[in-house]
């Protein structure tokens, strides 16, 4: 069995109702609709078939809802596009054994009130978010609750990276030239959240908390003698703000949270990196997946297999991890 922990659909109903509400997506409206298979059912079962026993956890993909909204749109986006994927569980159950609730993070109260019916009414196995609610940092103590009551659910957070093209990469440039800021700029993203929410004492405050970063992780595992190094000496050569004092209020050393999070194998078939992020979280905190529609799913099998992972890591990451994480069986 194998369970693909992060793909991406986008049910009827909620694609027409966001185009509605939010006509000119720019980059990302040309994203959405050149990729086919997230409409298409039929399409998209037809690729599955090819993989035996294989199933696959539905979340929406970009945009978040609070970049193309207003706080009360966006919580009736939610529930129109939650209830759709709970319809989709229903009724293919062994395509899609769970989805993962979407919420408007702009709408605190609408959002947690909608993880409660998604969780409680429609089934859904966690929540996800993006690296930052329109520009702002996912510490910020506003969206501490979201944290919190997925930590009393015992459910995860999946974590997808937001950036656009309006963010240059250069002062003296406009834009993000290149498609620059989805190749380079979504590890980043996905790494600059992570290290705020160590920094700003997350898993302190909710040891076990469960995090599954989107293609493996960003740049931490891959940079870890760097990010060790740095928070060894942080507040020895910046006067910005006391960060020696932040760093000591955290009860451990700070990599040992980074290995705290969970990555995930979508890294479009390249072999390299998934040793390095399964080397830095270990089998444990590594989960399949492969971004569905937006990259190949034979590819990111293919690139499983050539791991040559012995039977009980590859129960482990292959279905293993995401049951125990999803509070859920795979057998």
């Amino acid at each position: 069995m194998i369970v693909d922990i992060y793909t991406h659909i986008f049910p009827k109903a909620a694609y027409e109702k966001m185009l509605a509400m939010s006509p000119d997506l720019g980059n990302i409206g040309k994203r959405l609709t050149n990729v086919t298979f997230l409409h298409d059912l039929e399409g998209r079962f037809r690729e599955m078939d090819a993989y035996g026993d294989y199933c696959q956890i539905i979340s929406l993909p970009n945009p978040p809802l609070e970049d193309v909204t207003t706080p009360e749109q966006g919580t009736e986006l939610a529930r129109i596009a939650n209830d759709a994927m709970a319809g989709m569980v229903q009724k293919h159950p062994h395509r899609f054994p769970a989805f993962v609730a979407a919420v408007a993070m702009h709408d605190m109260d609408g959002a947690l009130a909608e993880i409660d019916r998604a969780v409680k009414d429609l089934g859904a196995r966690g929540v996800q978010v993006f690296t930052n609610v329109a520009g702002r940092p996912l510490d910020d103590p506003q969206f501490d609750p979201l944290f919190k009551k997925m930590w009393e659910y015992g459910l995860p957070v999946w974590l997808h990276p937001v950036r656009t093209s309006a963010e240059s990469d250069y002062a003296s440039e406009q834009i993000s030239r290149f498609e620059t800021w989805t190749i380079m700029g979504w590890p980043y993203a996905t790494s600059v959240a992570m290290i705020r929410l160590v920094v700003t004492g997350l898993f302190d405050r909710y040891p076990g908390i469960k995090i599954i970063t989107h293609h493996m992780g960003g740049n931490i595992p891959f940079h870890e003698g760097r990010v060790e190094n740095a928070f060894a000496v942080m507040g020895r050569r910046t006067v910005d703000e006391d960060y020696m004092a932040l760093k000591n209020r955290l009860l451990r050393p700070a990599i040992d949270y980074f290995r705290m999070f969970y990555g995930d194998m979508a890294m479009h078939g390249a072999v390299a990196p998934l040793r390095c992020g399964l080397e830095f979280f270990t089998p444990n905190n590594v989960v399949f997946a492969s971004d569905a529609p937006f990259a190949s799913i034979n590819k990111c099998i293919h690139a499983a297999e050539r791991l040559e992972l012995d039977p009980e890591t590859k129960k482990k990451i292959y279905s293993g991890n995401a049951g125990r994480l999803m509070k859920m069986s795979f057998d």
